[in-house]
């Protein structure tokens, strides 16, 4: 283990430094820091490393889907032997320096040593090791000595086909990565916003995907530019992880009115300027009144997006009371407890407001939206939200951007050519090896699953490429971390 007193010696979390809010919010650069090489970085994290007591039954394993070997690279990281701690790292997660950034970390309340104590910075001591690795060199190309033979497509670039196309290339197979979009990475590189994961970092990443030899074929959308048909000719298998993409929406009077749009319909076009790639005509938040609709990370996304494009006023709205800011009784260690969080976006400014629901969208004599009609809410004895008499009021509006989280993958073309079944969930059915009614065709990633964590997408990547290596040769030496009907644990 590491420092086997240094629970005892260190009880305080640390935590690198925030770049300070009234520099960030003038800029799209990362606003977490995350230094390699200085001295006083690597004393912080030698001590929290060391905070790792390597328990005997670790459940930081168990909570995350990926498996991570935690107590492991704690202790490499505590004895500063980073090659080996970075290997470790890779051994289970392609990508820890995304899920370093914008995973809620699970692991982190599954650590035992957090029954009584603030756990260890898991997540910190992951990106701070993927970071170091990169720094000094130590993340290299993993060529396949041999090939098979056999060609797999990977439809859609998000987690799950990035961690599926690394895998079923290192084996041996030809992996061709097609994406509809001009660049790799899918929600990851348009959805989140640049200040939380830089493209940068992506396109690092792929570098080493591309020198391994995964093809990525930009550009191209399955069901339009190529049909099903060619694309199973073409390969020996198809694994479609093209996600969650369809938006919940919000079904009340003034839907229609403009200046009302899911919230991707924003992000995406702002991530596209925030790295110099202006879209003509795309909605802008300079000067405006803003409301975001659900109280979730996309929301918080919107919210400091909307900061840095100089909106006027932001207000975020959730229909649910705060959550409570310690572990509620009824979700005792070491499930993920449902608490209340504060993201670097509500650092920077706007209004929450809880226990609120949106009866209206009110517009001007143009047809776009000038206000947004509400009313708080709270839980009746049947545990549906009533109104609260009395509470009706409106918020100035100009943009309305619905951050409702989203129902399932879009239908079209290529589910219908490809054969793929949709389920009463809205998602793709697959069996449990993540096999479809299609032979040769797999599901995997929020396409099959729902929307979900990102660790949860790069599982169900590994997983699926265990199983079509299977189906390709027979038998396979890939670990598949999770099966397709794996839940996260709960009380």
């Amino acid at each position: 283990m590491a420092d086997p007193r240094g629970f005892l010696r260190t009880r305080e979390r640390e935590l690198p430094r925030d770049r300070p809010v009234a520099v960030r919010i003038l800029d799209w650069a990362e606003v977490h820091r995350h230094p390699t090489g200085e001295a006083d970085a690597l004393a912080v994290l030698h001590r929290q490393a060391g905070r790792c007591m390597d328990c005997g039954v670790p459940f930081c394993h168990h909570a995350c889907p990926l498996g991570n070997l935690v107590p492991e690279w704690n202790d490499l990281t505590w004895r500063a032997q980073w090659r080996d701690a970075s290997d470790r790292l890779h051994q289970t997660n392609n990508f820890p320096e995304v899920t370093g950034r914008v995973c809620p970390a699970p692991c982190e309340t599954g650590c035992v040593l957090g029954i009584n104590q603030a756990p260890v910075t898991i997540r910190n001591v992951e990106l701070s090791v993927v970071e170091e690795a990169f720094d000094r060199g130590l993340v290299t190309p993993a060529v396949p000595q041999r090939m098979t033979g056999h060609t797999v497509a990977v439809v859609g670039s998000g987690p799950a086909g990035l961690a599926a196309a690394q895998q079923l290339t290192r084996v041996g197979h030809t992996v061709t990565v097609y994406e509809r979009a001009a660049a790799p990475g899918g929600l990851m590189r348009f959805g989140i916003p640049e200040y939380k994961l830089p493209a940068a970092v992506l396109e690092r990443r792929l570098d080493v995907m591309r020198a391994e030899g995964t093809v990525f074929r930009c550009g191209v959308e399955v069901g339009r530019d190529i049909g099903g048909d060619e694309l199973r000719l073409r390969h020996d298998a198809v694994v479609v992880t093209v996600g969650s993409t369809v938006p919940r929406d919000l079904g009340v009077p003034g839907r229609a009115l403009r200046g009302v749009m899911p919230a991707m319909d924003y992000l995406v076009p702002a991530n596209h300027a925030a790295v110099g790639e202006p879209v003509p005509g795309a909605p802008v938040a300079t000067g405006l009144d803003v409301v975001v609709v659900g109280g979730g990370d996309t929301g918080a996304d919107c919210v400091g997006t909307a900061v840095r494009q100089g909106a006027r006023s932001i207000t975020q709205l959730e229909i649910m009371p705060p959550a409570p800011h310690e572990r509620p009784a009824e979700q005792p260690w070491p499930t993920y407890p449902a608490v209340f969080k504060i993201s670097t976006s509500h650092e920077e400014g706007g209004e929450r407001l809880f226990a609120v629901s949106t009866t209206e969208l009110v517009g001007d004599d143009d047809g776009r939206v000038a206000g947004l009609a509400l009313q708080d809410v709270r839980r009746g004895a049947d545990g549906a939200f009533e109104p609260v008499p009395g509470t009706q009021r409106v918020l100035p509006a100009q943009l309305v951007l619905l951050a409702l989280g989203f129902t399932g993958p879009e239908r079209g073309s290529l589910a219908d050519e490809l054969g793929l079944e949709v389920g009463p969930r809205g998602a793709f059915v697959r069996g449990d090896d993540f096999t479809t009614g299609t032979p040769g065709v797999f599901v995997a990633g929020d396409c099959g699953r729902g929307q979900s964590l990102v660790v949860w997408a790069i599982a169900e990547g590994r997983a699926v490429a265990a199983a079509v290596d299977r189906h390709l040769t027979g038998g396979t030496q890939l670990p598949a971390p999770i099966a397709a009907s794996t839940v996260a644990l709960r009380a």
